[in-house]
């Protein structure tokens, strides 16, 4: 900052040369918001939606009725178009333009800025997604007060200059949606093919088939498909991310960061710190083709499957909350590990978790299950190529996404004081 004495961003549309101003919010507005209602005042199905601070920015749960809304909406503040709404309790500054939507929002939770023409509202939502809020930061406090908003200062242009950064960032915004819904799309994709490729409950063939294939699919218990290997109950305290000799998968990996198939040359592993336990488990180390099943979770996720691919020379063993399998006849590359995925056979867990807090399965409960599959290797093989290069696909725009989003970062950091 002391070398940046003519307070002006670091990368800036050329036509600008003037310094930027400081200023608290309080100089140039107030604090605008609903005026309150209550739970009385609303139902589940209504004229006008009603935005709590749990529902904003997404759907809504209650209403209030027209002829409420017209009244306040009349008497009391209400956002203009354009203005930014922001969440000023649990997650601070979530923002959410107001597009003119007959809406009403939750009093103190949602607020917005009234300001005159000094301040574009574009330029406003980019301070708001890196503003430090005053008097609230390292504090436990989970609530924007409006003292704390007005006292806040931020760094401001002349108006034209804001309009054009503020249009800018719309800009990069809309493309970041795009790619966001493009990414969203695949994934419906995908989920939508993952219950339609492999069979329903009561049938021996899927809704969607490659069509050179007819025959009907084996039907088996899983003990015949599957034996059971070992795992070890290692904690996350007692394995590390920079070295070992021997990788392990731990079942909090399985629900969340990996996908139907876990390439071991392309996805990060952890290491056990103390590599002399593998002497226990010499007979359960795993070989591509093994699946691993997370016996416990949270919700309806348990018995999310993984199956190993890509092992060189690696050591690798499952860990705590896991049932590691190996198939007893070859199957091709993919095909459990998206079939042990879908809701063929998924469903089929759902009545047998157990528990309340956490949800867990057993060895004993999906031992006799049904595993369905195509005798044709070659069909099973296009299934798994499929869905592999869906994957890649939707890996592909993930990385866009990402990539878009800090470039965004940068940008912010670059182009404001």
């Amino acid at each position: 900052m002391e070398e940046n004495k003519k307070r002006v961003p670091e990368l800036r549309f050329p036509e600008f040369t003037d310094e930027w101003e400081e200023r608290k919010f309080g100089d140039l507005g107030s604090v605008g918001m609903c005026k309150r209602i209550f739970k009385e005042q609303t139902a589940a199905e209504g004229d006008i939606p009603f935005y709590k601070i749990g529902t904003f920015g997404g759907k809504p749960d209650a209403f209030i009725t027209r002829k409420l809304f017209e009244e306040y909406k009349e008497k009391f503040q209400y956002p203009k178009f354009g203005d930014m709404l922001i969440s000023a309790s649990g997650t601070i500054g979530r923002i959410v333009e107001y597009t003119g939507e007959e809406a009403y929002f939750q009093d103190s939770n949602i607020v917005w800025f009234n300001h005159d023409s000094r301040v574009d509202n574009s330029f406003l939502k980019c301070i708001y997604t890196f503003v430090k809020w005053s008097g609230i930061e390292g504090s436990t406090i989970k609530r924007l007060y409006n003292d704390n908003f007005l006292k806040t200062k931020f760094f401001l242009p002349q108006v034209e200059e804001q309009r054009k950064i503020g249009a800018y960032f719309s800009k990069l915004d809309e493309f970041i949606e795009l790619h966001q819904q493009k990414l969203e799309h695949w994934k419906e994709v995908k989920k939508g093919l993952l219950q339609k490729m492999f069979p329903k409950k009561d049938s021996k063939v899927p809704e969607v088939r490659f069509p050179e294939f007819t025959d009907d699919w084996e039907q088996r218990k899983f003990d015949e498909i599957y034996s059971f290997l070992q795992n070890n109950a290692l904690s996350r305290a007692e394995l590390n991310d920079e070295t070992g000799d021997v990788l392990n998968v731990h079942y909090g990996d399985i629900l969340i960061k990996y996908g139907e198939v876990l390439d071991v040359k392309r996805d990060k592993l952890p290491y056990i710190t103390d590599s002399t336990i593998v002497s226990k488990f010499e007979s359960s180390v795993l070989q591509d083709g093994d699946i691993i099943i997370a016996d416990a979770a949270e919700d309806e996720t348990v018995g999310k499957t993984t199956e190993i691919a890509g092992l060189k020379d690696e050591i690798l063993l499952s860990g705590l909350h896991t049932i590691p399998c190996r198939p007893k006849r070859k199957f091709a590359r993919g095909f459990l590990g998206y079939y042990m995925n879908s809701s063929s056979y998924h469903d089929q867990l759902l009545p047998l978790i157990q528990g309340t807090k956490i949800s867990s399965i057993s060895k004993s409960i999906i031992q006799n299950t049904d595993i369905k599959y195509p005798i044709s290797e070659k069909e099973q093989q296009k299934i798994g190529a499929y869905f592999s290069n869906l994957d890649n696909l939707i890996t592909l725009h993930q990385r866009k996404l990402d990539h878009l989003k800090e470039l965004k970062k940068g940008l912010l950091q670059k182009m404001f004081i």
